[in-house]
């Protein structure tokens, strides 16, 4: 008789899938605010899944740092903290600048032309003014980017600090006084990239990151 126990159920893995996608998404466009209360019979009925369904989503968005568990009311959209943003933009900032230094040095052809697309499709989705797609396109620059660099430890580091201030990063991509200096800074980086200036891009990446964190640290004051 076949041992069933480690089958894969793909459909409910999918729907859990789509359902934390749809979540995380909707925390970051702000659908739900700071602080609001995530309540779950009403969620199953927005998703249009199980109540399992939802309580997993809850727990990874937790895991995120995007939900917060509030003893005696439950989940909810969490606050960002100051503390520990301040630690994870000064993290970010270091080894984003080691790695554009690197990708200075040793990138290939081939590898610049991904990073030259990638940065492309990035200006196309800050022209959209989406915050999902914008942070879609950031993530795939600075894949690119570390991986020409090869720096992939480092880059698994950076998305794991990422995860836990997307909150904070969508709410500076919507400012309104965002949008012309990220791409300036961008182009800076890649301009020092393609000249093979390497200290000149690791400065381009780190002000980038530390100018982002300037503008979280002011929509950090209104929360």
């Amino acid at each position: 008789m076949p041992d069933d126990t480690l089958r894969i159920d793909r459909s409910a893995k999918t729907l859990r899938t789509l359902a934390l996608e749809r979540m995380r998404e909707a925390i970051m466009d702000f659908h739900f605010q700071p602080g609001e209360r995530l309540v779950e019979r009403p969620l199953c009925h927005q998703l249009g899944v199980s109540r399992s369904v939802v309580r997993e989503v809850l727990r990874q968005l937790e895991a995120e740092g995007l939900v917060q568990m509030i003893p005696g009311h439950g989940p909810a959209v969490a606050r960002p903290d100051l503390g520990r943003t301040d630690e994870i933009y000064e993290l970010r900032a270091l080894l984003e600048g080691i790695a554009a230094r690197a990708c200075a040095l040793s990138a290939t052809g081939e590898q610049l032309a991904r990073l030259e697309g990638a940065l492309a499709d990035l200006f196309d989705a800050w022209a959209s003014a989406t915050p999902p797609a914008v942070m879609r396109a950031t993530t795939k620059f600075y894949e690119a980017l570390f991986e020409a660099a090869d720096k992939r430890v480092a880059w698994e580091i950076v998305s794991g600090l990422n995860v836990r201030i997307n909150q904070l990063r969508s709410m500076t991509i919507v400012s309104t006084n965002r949008r012309e200096a990220a791409i300036t800074e961008m182009n800076e980086i890649m301009d020092a990239i393609r000249a093979r200036k390497p200290d000149e891009a690791e400065a381009a990446a780190r002000r980038h990151v530390e100018s982002a964190w300037q503008i979280a640290r002011d929509k950090l004051r209104l929360v």
